[in-house]
């Protein structure tokens, strides 16, 4: 049991690392940020924007007069046909149900609208990628061009991808990579062979012995071991 908790507390710790959880804003440190961006340079057509959400880093292509353009699950894309209130801002509800039903949208939003109360961070990314950096028109331009409905995945097509291949021209994300690094971590490390066992255990004991339960309980352990 002690080496079970051992185990769970440093995935915990891992995910804590890939900011797969981070603290939500309060109103005193929006009040902060506000006045540090405030004193930051004027922003330029082509800059790239990221702010911290609550389970992810959100990306955006800053366009020039407060506009931003970005990637963004909506299931209303799904619903409904009325601009107007696809155009509206997406709610978390919203971007979840979008999330799930890999239907998303580049759009434009305001500057305040895509940043939710969160610091912006300016062209951080361009000391951590290798590929040359487009000048800041073109970057704007190959933003624009890509307006309107696009297939979603949260690993393969997400807001980072679209940033990065519009001022790259390679679409890649460090935030997936990260999710795949912890998810080999977790394969790799024996204990959660111990892990899976004793959940299968749990789930015969609270639904009986049935096919679908015996059959996951030893076939994903027996995937584990194989794996790592």
């Amino acid at each position: 049991m002690l080496q079970l908790l051992t185990f769970l507390v440093e995935k915990l710790s891992l995910l804590c690392k890939f900011k797969l959880f981070v603290p939500s804003y309060s109103d005193q440190d929006r009040e902060r940020h506000v006045h540090r961006e405030r004193t930051q340079p004027p922003l330029r057509r082509g800059d790239l924007l990221e702010v911290p959400r609550t389970l992810f880093t959100h990306y955006g292509i800053y366009l020039g007069d407060n506009k931003v353009a970005h990637l963004i699950p909506d299931i209303l894309l799904v619903l409904t046909n009325d601009e107007k209130l696809i155009s509206s801002v997406i709610t978390n509800k919203r971007l979840i149900l979008g999330c799930m039903y890999k239907c998303a949208t580049v759009r434009v939003d305001t500057l305040e609208n895509f940043a939710y109360g969160s610091k912006i961070l300016v062209n951080r990314m361009d000391k951590m990628m290798k590929n040359h950096v487009f000048p800041n028109e073109e970057v704007a331009k190959r933003a624009e061009k890509l307006m309107g409905s696009i297939p979603y995945s949260l690993l393969w097509n997400n807001c980072e991808h679209f940033v990065t291949y519009c001022r790259y021209g390679s679409a890649v994300s460090r935030q997936t990579e990260k999710f795949c690094e912890c998810l080999k971590s977790i394969i790799r490390d024996q204990r959660s062979v111990i892990v899976t066992v004793f959940l299968g255990m749990i789930s015969i004991l609270c639904f009986g012995i049935a096919p679908s339960t015996t059959l996951l309980s030893i076939l994903i352990p027996f995937t584990l071991w194989m794996a790592g």
